[in-house]
């Protein structure tokens, strides 16, 4: 007994150590966000923080004004088509490869997720010069393509992991039932699936709606997107509309992350439920 109260101190102090460098450290990182906010209601025409006074406006000019409005647009746009083609072609590559044995099947992963771990710079450079060489740098489609680059091995990272506890006896069943393959991946593997899917998809967009150099590379002026537009606007004018682009930015990564929090607790019910 004597030695069990000896260690429970000790045990409660490092906690508490531990308790508070986390809370140092989530302060340091989060901190810069809390600050992005206050500077959005400004009334100033320029940066300042602490603000001297509060207003709408700039988020009145972000909703309102075509400088702000396009690149918003262009960032929807671009974004939607990334993650509509990163999720079909990251959901059909983490099939082949889970489900297949093949040789070379740990380079051929290692080359879907490579663009993970090579620096993004890298990417776009050889992006452009690819592109420039079909000849179409400087549309929705090379930017379009150059994002799915970047946003599909979020999709196959996501999907594999989830494929990795699949029941395979399912498929068996529903073959054995008489359907086809098409059937059985509709109906069995893919309903299954389906929270892995779309968080892969969210992870998709994100990385679109938040990349910037890329965007840099390939883009016209009149395909600017958000995240690009805000870059320019930190080179070229400081306004107080960059305060508030920036955190209708941080408030859409908020939702996608409660989105992904659902989905996670959505898929351990699914997993506590489906072994009885």
């Amino acid at each position: 007994m004597s030695m069990s109260g000896a260690v429970l101190p000790s045990q409660r102090h490092f906690r508490r150590l531990l308790f508070l460098v986390l809370g140092l450290v989530l302060t340091f990182l989060i901190l810069p966000l809390f600050i992005i906010l206050p500077l959005s209601f400004t009334d100033s025409r320029i940066l300042t923080f602490p603000p001297t006074g509060w207003s709408d406006q700039w988020y009145v000019t972000f909703f309102t004004d075509d400088a702000w409005l396009v690149p918003l647009k262009n960032s929807l746009i671009v974004g939607g088509f990334t993650t509509v083609i990163a999720t079909v072609l990251g959901t059909l590559a983490a099939l082949g490869l889970v489900r297949a044995e093949f040789r070379g099947k740990a380079l051929i992963m290692a080359l879907l997720i490579s663009p993970m771990v090579v620096p993004i710079v890298i990417t776009a450079v050889g992006l452009f010069f690819f592109y420039a060489w079909l000849g179409v740098v400087g549309t929705y489609f090379s930017l379009i393509l150059g994002h799915t680059v970047l946003a599909m091995p979020f999709v196959v990272i996501t999907v594999s992991a989830a494929l990795q506890g699949f029941d395979r006896t399912l498929l068996r069943a529903g073959s054995s039932l008489g359907g086809r393959p098409f059937f059985v991946f509709f109906h069995v593997t893919l309903p299954l699936i389906l929270p892995a899917v779309v968080a892969g998809a969210i992870f998709a967009f994100a990385t679109s709606f938040d990349e910037v150099v890329v965007a840099l590379f390939l883009a016209t002026p009149e395909q600017r997107t958000l995240p690009r537009q805000i870059f320019a606007g930190i080179r070229e004018n400081i306004s107080p509309t960059i305060a508030a682009a920036a955190t209708v930015l941080i408030l859409v990564s908020i939702v996608m992350m409660g989105t992904m929090e659902y989905l996670r607790r959505r898929s351990e019910r699914l997993r506590g439920v489906r072994p009885s």
